[in-house]
């Protein structure tokens, strides 16, 4: 039977539906509905009070969500690209966001007959009603991709730097090119520059923009809050989804180095083994892919049994936590999955609740907790 609860951080004056609760290995998982009738959802960003936060939809809204409800779509959003898995993808404040409410976005964007991931940034406006003076500060070039493996995930380090988490468009040797921006983790300053001590300045033929290479399609990527190192995670083909810690200047094995194989069950063609010299192993490897989108590590005392856990989605219908001993992983529990719903997105909530985006067409945002 479904519960009214009133949940006072989000929903103020609305009333939220618990969906459901659910045992787990830490106690039993309580899963409310803070909202639904979102239309593809791919990311949430909390604004400063922890009271409102900013949604993306994949068809090129973005909302705003809080006391009042969910908003109409804002104005001043970029023209996306909106096919395949093209559209309007992840959402991260400035770090300065109490200053100067900067608004960074990242999307598909059509260019040059196909289509590639841009990055750009916007002052949200004093009524929180558009984007003001939205400018581009980043392309992937070129543009290769017909509606796939975008990436993206856009996360700022404790320096301000901004890494953009990034796919191989489905053209996979791209991957090992360092000519192009495919397959790529990228560091840019703020303002979209190239930081002069990225690992590749100043080499000819070289992108300055790239931290790592040989990744295929990230779509997950967080700050360890404990050693403040960056973690990505990226999709596998038929098995191979991964977990890495990207060193800068690194060779991530893509499209040379797989635990996967093709959907049409024959192997990568390029492939040379699931362990390559020259190229680094993952941290953390599923070789049944569980389709990975969204991270967070969980550092807040409201539930202490999830402290030093990452938690990922799953696009096949469930939500991961992954037990962390440092840099180790070791533990896994999947939750929700008889919710069975794509988890696109999780963050972590300033109140401690996790906060879920589920991928359909009549999309959920979800708060999660233990009884």
């Amino acid at each position: 039977m479904l519960r009214r609860t009133l949940l006072p951080l989000l929903c103020g004056a609305l009333w939220c539906t618990e969906v459901s609760a659910q045992a787990s290995e830490s106690g039993e998982l309580s899963v409310v509905e803070v909202v639904g009738g979102l239309e593809h959802p791919w990311a949430l960003a909390f604004l400063p009070g922890g009271k409102d936060m900013l949604i993306t939809e994949r068809s090129g809204n973005l909302r705003l969500f809080g006391e009042s409800g969910l908003s109409a779509p804002l104005g001043g959003v970029p023209e996306v690209f909106a096919r395949g898995q093209g559209g309007l993808l992840d959402v991260a404040l400035s770090p300065q966001f109490a200053r100067d409410r900067l608004v960074y976005l990242s999307y598909a964007e059509a260019g040059d007959g196909k289509a590639g991931t841009t990055v750009g940034r916007g002052r949200l406006a004093a009524d929180d009603s558009r984007l003001e003076d939205f400018q581009v500060i980043f392309r992937q070039q070129p543009k290769l991709s017909t509606g796939e493996h975008f990436g993206s995930r856009l996360v700022f380090d404790r320096d301000g730097h901004l890494f953009i988490a990034l796919g191989e468009n489905n053209q996979r040797p791209t991957a090992q090119d360092l000519d192009k921006l495919q397959g790529k983790l990228v560091r840019v300053n703020a303002d979209g520059s190239v930081p002069g001590d990225n690992p590749f300045v100043g080499q000819a033929g070289v992108r300055g923009e790239i931290w790592s290479y040989g990744h295929r399609n990230q779509q997950g990527a967080a700050i360890n809050p404990w050693s403040g190192a960056l973690w990505t995670h990226e999709h596998g083909p038929r098995g191979g989804d991964e977990v890495n810690i990207p060193a800068a200047g690194k060779n991530y094995g893509w499209p040379l180095a797989t635990h996967g194989i093709n959907y049409s069950l024959l192997p990568i063609p390029e492939a040379k083994g699931e362990f390559v010299e020259g190229t680094e192993p993952p941290l953390h490897v599923w070789e049944k892919s569980p389709a990975i989108s969204g991270m967070a590590f969980y550092d807040n005392p409201r539930f202490p049994e999830w402290q030093h856990s990452l938690f990922i989605g799953a696009l096949r219908g469930y939500l991961i936590r992954l037990q962390l001993d440092g840099d180790k992983v070791v533990g896994e529990e999947r939750l929700l999955e008889d919710f069975g719903s794509r988890i696109r997105d999780v963050r972590q909530g300033p109140d401690g609740y996790l906060y879920v985006l589920t991928d359909a067409s009549d999309g959920q945002l979800l708060k999660v907790g233990l009884d």
